[in-house]
């Protein structure tokens, strides 16, 4: 046994005595925040994540991803419904579930005059970790990420991706239950990226914790996810596993662009025998078939028959992005 497994054992003990209590890391009934009478930003956002799970919600610009993860994260107060971290009530009990969670925003918080170990170590602090046992975490989350030769460099040097990886080590000083991740790869090149995912994947499988991550990379998510949510206008309109919800699309998908009679084209595509889904949105009609190599020729006459003239076409297996497109009707922007 470690130094620091000695020292963080009977706090992990108590952790798990409580997970015992709660088959849910994160649970929310009817979310709702308000702004106004005209701003609803989150409307009855119900959530059953279990422990040791890493779940992705997705959503357009807008949808209420950012202001529902406020929300969990105790940096907001809900208007209406109970949403509660490792059977902790985020609005009675804000300072448990603090405890138990570690966040990582969308934009980069960092002093840059501080050094990478710095900004562990008064982290550490912060939480009445004891000099010893933040130290010996420190030394640990540094070798995680792949930081130790530019500890002691201000985070000023750091590029984007160290800077990430930097702001992982420190959610992850006080031993969540809960991880937090918003939008964790945003703007990093794919070799970064690739390098947040393994250590994402090894957290959950290595030390058991739950994630709940943002982003706006459908890759990411198909990858990582056990499960994804996709919310839009304050509402999850779909969830399951990204395998459960690419295989309602059908085996291949068609994207159609063209000009024409586009709605009376739509209608008699939908009763085609073999198609399972239709939608549209900027401009693109999608359509959900059993086998795209023998339904091409029926797809293309039909169009011919309705006075649309097909300008691109293009065939494949559907993905989570065609999940999202199916179920917000837009592409992942405003």
């Amino acid at each position: 046994m470690t130094e620091l497994e000695q020292l963080i054992g009977d706090k992990e003990s108590t952790k798990m005595d409580h997970q015992k209590q709660t088959s849910l890391a994160v649970e929310s009934r009817g979310l709702v925040k308000r702004y106004s009478e005209e701003v609803l930003a989150v409307d009855g956002v119900d959530l059953s994540i279990a422990a040791n799970t890493i779940y992705a919600l997705l959503g357009p610009n807008g949808a209420g991803k950012t202001t529902t993860i406020s929300i969990l994260t105790t940096l907001l107060e809900p208007s209406g419904g109970v949403a509660k971290i490792a059977g902790f009530d985020v609005v009675r009990q804000a300072g448990e579930v603090r405890k138990r969670i570690g966040v990582t925003f969308q934009d980069v918080v960092l002093d840059n005059d501080l050094t990478g170990r710095q900004v562990l170590e008064y982290h550490g602090q912060l939480y009445g970790q004891s000099k010893q046992e933040r130290r010996a975490r420190t030394a640990e989350l540094l070798a995680l990420v792949e930081l130790e030769d530019a500890a002691d460099r201000r985070c000023q040097t750091y590029s984007g991706g160290m800077k990430r990886r930097i702001e992982l080590a420190r959610a992850l000083m006080t031993q969540p239950e809960v991880l937090f991740l918003d939008e964790p790869t945003l703007g990093l090149d794919p070799q970064t990226r690739g390098r947040i995912w393994d250590y994402i994947r090894t957290l959950k499988d290595q030390n058991g914790l739950t994630l709940v991550l943002t982003t706006h990379y459908m890759d990411e998510a198909e990858q990582l996810a056990d499960r994804v949510g996709i919310i839009d206008h304050g509402k999850i309109v779909v969830e399951g596993t990204p395998r459960e919800l690419i295989d309602q699309m059908g085996a291949d998908t068609f994207r159609i662009v063209g000009q024409g009679d586009s709605g009376h084209f739509i209608e008699q595509v939908r009763a085609l025998p073999f198609v399972q889904t239709v939608t549209t949105g900027d401009n693109v009609i999608q359509v959900g078939v059993d086998t795209g190599s023998r339904r091409l020729v029926a797809i293309v006459s039909t169009a011919t028959d309705n006075g649309f003239a097909i300008e691109d076409l293009s065939v494949a297996r559907p993905s989570l992005g065609d999940v999202f497109f199916n179920y917000t009707g837009r592409q992942l922007r405003d």
